[in-house]
């Protein structure tokens, strides 16, 4: 497996809207795999391909402990059916927004379709963390980032935070 570099904001890469996949092959898989790793690395718990600069609509997570060893989870083609009127309020962070956090509300829970690992079609409820995570990262392939969601203010101030900081990395 390989470790592939994560593109950070404000890479205008990032607003790319992924394309569906054809099909899953092993060439897929590799990729979806290549990601894990990247995104255990990291560390994080969830990694869209546009993050990796592949714009397809793949997303892989893990939102196990450490003591209860990995839990892996693979969305191709995912798609949103549903989502509740609830809302949650989880602090996000992003391994494309490295290292700063906010406050944003989405639904609590959500009806999802995709293909998974091996092609096959799956629907799932999900709800809480994976639920949010879920949503996180189909921002990802439509695009869109969690800072997105704030306000013109913050998401201005990580924005230029962001930028001063690849900038010191690129001098030193």
């Amino acid at each position: 497996m390989a470790i592939l570099p994560i593109i950070e904001a404000p890479d205008q890469s990032l607003r790319t809207l992924s394309q569906p996949v054809e099909k899953v092959d092993d060439d897929l898989r590799r990729l979806m795999d290549n990601m894990l790793e990247t995104m255990y690395t990291a560390p994080g718990i969830g990694l869209a391909a546009i993050q990796v600069g592949v714009p397809k609509r793949v997303i892989v997570m893990d939102l196990s402990h450490d003591e209860d060893g990995p839990a892996p989870r693979h969305f191709i083609n995912p798609e949103i059916l549903w989502t509740s009127e609830d809302l949650a309020n989880y602090n996000e962070g992003c391994l494309s927004v490295p290292e700063h956090y906010a406050d944003v509300e989405r639904p609590a829970q959500c009806r999802v379709r995709y293909l998974d690992y091996e092609g096959e079609i799956r629907e799932e409820e999900m709800d809480g963390l994976l639920a949010t995570c879920f949503q996180h990262e189909m921002d990802h392939l439509n695009g869109i980032l969690f800072i997105d969601h704030l306000s013109s203010l913050k998401r201005q101030i990580i924005l230029k935070k962001l930028r001063k900081a690849q900038k010191a990395e690129a001098t030193a």
